[in-house]
Parts: C-alpha cells; sequence; structure tokens
C-alpha cells in the first residue's frame, strides 16, 4: 500500500442492533480496537445508537459514522436527518450512496453528490459508495457503471474536496451474498478508479484518496485484499456487527 494513504476499516451496522445491543459490542471492540493508530477504525450505528456510540467512543481513537444524511441543512424534511445533527453528535463520518439506498430507495448519482457537497461543507468526512451489479460485469461494462457514477457523484469537486473523501468500491453482486470479488478483481477496479481520478483531478489527488473494498470482507480474505497497492481498506458489512470478526478483520489488515 502507498505509504500516504493509511488504512481505513469502517463497520456498515446497516439496521442492526438497539441501544443497549450497539453499547455491548462497542464495548468489546474498545478492549481490543480502542488505542489503535495504525489505521482508521469507523463504526457507523443505526441513527438511533449514534449519541450513546459517540459518548463511549469520545476518548479513543475509534470514530463514529452515520450510514446515510440529508443533503438539506434543516427545514421540512420529515424522517431525515441533517449533517448538523450529525456533528452535535461528535460523528466525523458519512456513508453515502451506498448500493442498498441506490436500488431500495432509488437514489441518483445526483442526490449522492448533493449529499456529498453538504457534507463537506459540514466537515464530514464522506465515503461514496459505487459499484456494478452482476449482470453489469458479466456485460463487461463494469467500468463503464463505475466511470459514470464517479463522474455524477463526485461532480463539481475540486482537488482538495476530492482529497477528503473516501471511496468505497462495493460490487453489488458481493454484498450480502457470500461472494466476494479475488483480490485481482478488486485491484483491477481500484486501479482504474485511481487511474480516474487522476485523470479528472491530478496525480497527487489520486494519490491521497483512500478506495476501500467493501463486498463480503472477512477475517480470512482480508489480508489478501488489504495488500492490494490500490485498496486501502474495507467497507464491512455484516462481519462488522460481530465483535471478533470485526477485530480480526481490523487485525489481519495491519
Amino acid at each position: 500500500m502507498d505509504k500516504q494513504r493509511k488504512l481505513i476499516i469502517a463497520g456498515n451496522w446497516k439496521m442492526n442492533k438497539t441501544v443497549s445491543d450497539a453499547a455491548d459490542l462497542v464495548g468489546q471492540l474498545k478492549i481490543d480496537l480502542g488505542k489503535l493508530t495504525e489505521l482508521d477504525v469507523v463504526v457507523c450505528p443505526p441513527f438511533t445508537a449514534l449519541a450513546e456510540v459517540s459518548r463511549l467512543l469520545r476518548d479513543g481513537t475509534m470514530r463514529v459514522g452515520a450510514q446515510n444524511m440529508s443533503e438539506h441543512s434543516y427545514g421540512a424534511h420529515t424522517g431525515e436527518i441533517a449533517a448538523g445533527m450529525l456533528k452535535d453528535l461528535l460523528v466525523r463520518y458519512v456513508i453515502l450512496g451506498h448500493s442498498e439506498r441506490r436500488q431500495f430507495q432509488q437514489e441518483t448519482d445526483a442526490q449522492v453528490n448533493a449529499k456529498l457537497k453538504t457534507a463537506l461543507v459540514a466537515g464530514l468526512k464522506p465515503i461514496v459508495c459505487i459499484g456494478e451489479t452482476l449482470a453489469q460485469r458479466e456485460a463487461n461494462q463494469t467500468e463503464s457503471v463505475v466511470g459514470t457514477q464517479l463522474t455524477g457523484s463526485l461532480a463539481g469537486l475540486d482537488a482538495a474536496q476530492m482529497q477528503e473523501t473516501v471511496l468505497a468500491y462495493e460490487p453489488v453482486w458481493a454484498i450480502g451474498t457470500g461472494l466476494t470479488a479475488t483480490p485481482e478483481q478488486a485491484q483491477h477496479v481500484h486501479a482504474f478508479i485511481r487511474g480516474w481520478i487522476a485523470a479528472k483531478f491530478d496525480d497527487t489527488t489520486a494519490r491521497r484518496v483512500r478506495i476501500q473494498y467493501g463486498g463480503s470482507v472477512k477475517p480470512s480474505n482480508a489480508r489478501e485484499l488489504m495488500s492490494q497497492p490500490d485498496i486501502d481498506g474495507a467497507l464491512v458489512g455484516g462481519a462488522s456487527i460481530d465483535a471478533h470478526s470485526f477485530i480480526e478483520i481490523v487485525r489481519n489488515s495491519l
């Protein structure tokens, strides 16, 4: 891995864990991961648990992320959460454009882009997700689909904003399916993404942007994935809600 880039392992808990469950999980994670400085560890609980998780992690090195946010700053948007509300809870990161939201909530690249800009203005660190479906991969459309998502989701950013943004390549066909892109498949797409950044911005920005892999990451494949030159971490789904699995993924990434 490029020494300019610090690995970032983020756990997306999705719609799991009550407040008490979240406190129990974070308590276990803190024992093993709470002082780590070699890489960045982020946990992304549901909105209801953000306040408690932030309180529990206030003094350590682990950071808190949200799973989504509104592109609006305030107002008549029932059911939405504003960036300022997340900042108030000491949230540092926010996942944007996850494939589940793109698929089930019909989020578009333009909406992801609006949220991204709002997050950056608020001082949050966005984790922007992109990735292709199985049908698109089998039709050899991976680079076309990912390129289109990058163009739309990152529109209007300058180099400084791009460097504050984390990207997460998550092949939709590998999320929650048990299927995983081989390290070579993942590296190929990560290299394509980094090349896209270099062409759109500059080589310095491309070297600095962190690109995570997401899609059935587990302890058994973490080390080989993280050893690829353009893979700078993982966005972990199901394995992140089991303390042992998540700790092992982090350990195997060091």
